[in-house]
């Protein structure tokens, strides 16, 4: 059903679609804003293939593609707003879609998708006369009005090996959950070649694309073995929620890869590797700490802007467990730039005063950093939204007031030390006053045993 690439020889796909009166994309005018209207998502799929309302990405060398790529429409119920979805197999890189043979298309109004059952329309492709040409999935749902984004990174370790003659070349399809039980795509990753311990790069994607602004909806998250065919070979997948993948990263932030399949016919079967960071976020000392650092160096990747609220809130959560005062926090920051999230930092300091932990800031660099001195709570106690700071949690520290001209940078170093850790005893004493925790008993003086005393003598 496919002509080959004209390039490659390889088959590809692209679609699209057209509403209103059949007029094209360009000369389309949007009904009046005073009109009541619900916005839908359209998501399209198919059976044996597929979609221009714009257009679709183009899927390379498959019969059966789900597109990525939405389409948010102003449905008015009492409005007859009527669809054509054109199929196209693309043989090369024009955007004249006369230049592309022409596969089939499909009439319906888009009252007919959300009037369906669990608002999913599955309808023939008409085509060539005689021959079945596939059937074409659309599927509404009604958006909510929330408008955050999130930016999100994965990694994992320990993937199944699919390349004969290499590792595997591992990406990541998310999948958010239907009423009915069935799954909408909603986003695909990079592809890391020639990899088991894959580390994607950070994306931003909107809250609403993810999950439609319910929290606790399923997403499924997929792992594939990418093939320069199209035959993706699937290692395994997961499922989690925005509520869980809010927790950043963390030991529950981290998902075994199954795979079915392998699970029922092997006994011995454990996973096909994780996601997320395996290893237990607490470190043993202070060679811990270094031993986490110098392993994170290889895997985290900087980026801006400077965003503090995040990592405040990330150790407040653990913070918030302990209320006995049998442990204290604290979160050390080294930052090169400018804060960017003054308001929500504000705010998570606020909120963080209440709790056993402290916040040290050491600014690296030429940047200006005055706004750092607007947290460090010394003269004025940091506000948001009219509400002041229990008491004063942060201490600032310009590393570039340290570096000593004159070489001796034993006596700068220990001169950095002191004023960072300058502020932490009388922030742990003023919690501790006012929670009314007192110290524990001292022991008793050690005395030793009798006999020791006896051989002493």
């Amino acid at each position: 059903m496919f002509g080959p690439d004209k390039q490659s020889g390889q088959p590809k796909l692209d679609c699209g679609g057209r509403f209103g009166n059949m007029a094209s994309v360009g000369e389309f005018n949007s009904f009046s804003a005073s009109i009541p209207a619900t916005k839908v998502e359209l998501s399209v799929s198919s059976i044996t293939f597929l979609l221009q309302f714009g257009r679709t990405e183009v899927i390379d060398n498959t019969l059966n593609p789900d597109f990525v790529r939405k389409f948010i429409m102003d449905y008015f119920f009492e409005e007859r707003e009527n669809l054509r979805f054109d199929l196209y197999d693309v043989d090369s890189k024009s955007p004249n879609l006369s230049k592309h043979d022409f596969l089939g298309q499909v009439f319906c109004t888009l009252g007919e998708i959300v009037g369906s059952q669990g608002s999913r329309l599955e309808k023939a492709i008409a085509g060539i006369p005689g021959k079945k040409c596939g059937t074409i999935i659309v599927t509404a749902e009604e958006l909510n009005c929330c408008r955050d984004s999130v930016l999100m990174q994965f990694c994992a370790n320990k993937l199944d090996k699919k390349d004969f003659f290499g590792k595997s070349d591992p990406f990541l399809v998310f999948h958010r959950s239907n009423e009915d039980g069935s799954f909408t795509i909603c986003h695909k990753t990079e592809v890391v070649k020639n990899t088991l311990n894959p580390v994607w790069q950070a994306f931003k994607i909107s809250v609403r694309a993810l999950c439609n602004g319910d929290y606790d909806r399923t997403i499924k998250i997929e792992v594939y073995d990418w093939d320069r065919d199209g035959s993706h070979d699937f290692i395994g997948e997961f499922t989690t929620s925005y509520r869980e993948l809010s927790r950043g990263q963390s030991q529950f932030n981290v998902y075994e890869v199954i795979n079915p399949k392998k699970k029922g016919k092997k006994k011995k079967y454990i996973n096909s590797g994780t996601n997320g960071n395996p290893q237990n976020p607490y470190c043993n000392g202070i060679d811990g700490v270094m031993e986490a650092y110098y392993r994170s160096l290889k895997s985290v990747q900087l980026y801006g802007p400077t965003n503090f609220a995040p990592v405040i809130n990330h150790v407040a959560r653990y913070a918030s467990s302990v209320k006995d005062g049998s442990q204290y926090f604290i979160l050390l920051i080294i930052t090169d730039g400018v804060i960017s999230d003054m308001a929500q930092t504000k705010e998570s300091i606020v909120n963080a005063s209440k709790l056993p932990m402290s916040i040290i800031i050491v600014g690296v660099g030429p940047a200006e950093f005055d706004a750092m001195e607007e947290l460090d709570g010394d003269v004025v106690r940091v506000s948001s939204r009219g509400k002041y700071a229990e008491r004063d949690i942060v201490q600032f520290v310009p590393f570039r007031d340290y570096i000593d001209r004159s070489g001796n940078h034993i006596l700068s170093m220990a001169r950095l030390a002191k004023d960072v850790l300058a502020e932490i005893p009388d922030q742990f004493l003023s919690y501790m006053r006012v929670r009314g925790i007192k110290p524990s008993p001292a022991p008793p003086p050690y005395t030793p045993p009798l006999h020791v005393l006896q051989t002493q003598i």
